[in-house]
């Protein structure tokens, strides 16, 4: 609703599937390089995200794919073939590492980095291959694509001049959603503040068209359409001085997303937490990344590099959370 709909449509939204469709044993956990921690999280991450491990698992993308080169479709395919069916408690994941430049210019393989970035250039670099081959889409069908019909939804963003009460909305297609914790002790908290609207005056140069006047505006984002994999990033840098938000910031088991929409549904929106990434360390600049996921046997496991072990839910729930995973 308000959106223009996609032209043509690359993945059709009724062929994912939430559910696992193969239920086994926790796979292999991931050998570290020496500063590659934060890229071992993301991928075990992607790996138990079921609607993506049964596409990936699937082979679908390979028997299309026509990308000459580079393709981290096919990257993640193998990825996830392997680490699922490895009969070893460890791999490497060599091909990730080997192509790390090709998935974004600012990682090396000896250097350390962040695993939020190293999830946003993953999930760049796969949207990329699945359009590979596919010309002239407009915006709405680029976003119909495979990885957006699991990670991504759309922002709204109302603005309203308090003169002259004109409203204006927009909308912004989006695969994850940082949120400030500066003053949260909660997630709730914090999405309850990232819904609020923020007054901006007209210091900063925002012209209501009716008025033609700089002026003071209510701005308001709200989600709009909701993804079938609700990402988030808890900022916890606290500014540009690589000091850290340290303290424990709680998130729930399950998580309904109704009250966060720019128009209420009639039903509840309810997601079902099953991956964190956990930053270990004294400010954001060094430290170590582990992560808990849920396997497709129903257990929660935590997976810091090579080690995969079995845990309870309350120990994840108890986590200094970086990135939060939730499954609709």
């Amino acid at each position: 609703k308000g959106m223009t709909p996609p032209q043509r449509i690359p993945f059709p939204l009724e062929e994912i599937c939430m559910d696992w469709q193969q239920r086994q044993r926790p796979g292999a956990g991931l050998l570290n390089l020496g500063s590659t921690c934060y890229i071992n999280v993301i991928l075990q991450c992607l790996t138990y995200t079921p609607p993506l491990a049964n596409y990936l698992l699937s082979r679908e993308h390979r028997r299309l794919c026509c990308q000459q080169g580079f393709c981290m479709m096919c990257i993640m395919e193998a990825h996830v073939r392997k680490v699922l069916r490895s009969s070893t408690s460890a791999i490497w994941p060599r091909a990730v590492i080997r192509n790390l430049k090709f998935i974004g210019e600012e990682f090396e393989p000896d250097m350390a980095g962040d695993a939020f970035e190293f999830l946003c250039c993953s999930l760049k670099a796969m949207q990329k291959a699945c359009l590979s081959g596919s010309s002239n889409l407009d915006i709405s069908s680029q976003t119909a694509t495979i990885v957006h019909q699991i990670f991504g939804g759309f922002l709204k963003s109302r603005v309203t001049c308090l003169r002259c009460q004109a409203v204006s909305d927009s909308y912004k297609a989006f695969l994850n959603v940082p949120l400030d914790i500066k003053e949260a002790s909660s997630i709730i908290a914090a999405l309850e503040n990232f819904v609020t609207p923020k007054q901006l005056d007209g210091q900063k140069c925002f012209k209501c068209g009716k008025c033609e006047k700089k002026i003071t505006i209510s701005k308001r984002i709200a989600v709009h359409h909701v993804p079938k994999v609700f990402t988030m990033c808890l900022e916890r840098a606290a500014g540009h001085t690589g000091k850290k938000i340290s303290r424990i910031v709680e998130y729930p088991k399950y998580l309904d997303l109704q009250p966060y929409m720019s128009d209420i549904p009639g039903e509840l929106l309810l997601y079902s937490l099953y991956a964190v990434v956990v930053h270990s360390g004294d400010t954001c600049l060094d430290g170590h990344f582990f992560c808990y996921t849920k396997a497709s046997n129903g257990l929660w496991y935590k997976m810091d590099d090579e080690s995969v072990d079995n845990c309870g839910i309350h120990a994840v729930l108890r986590q200094q959370a970086y990135l939060l995973f939730y499954a609709r």
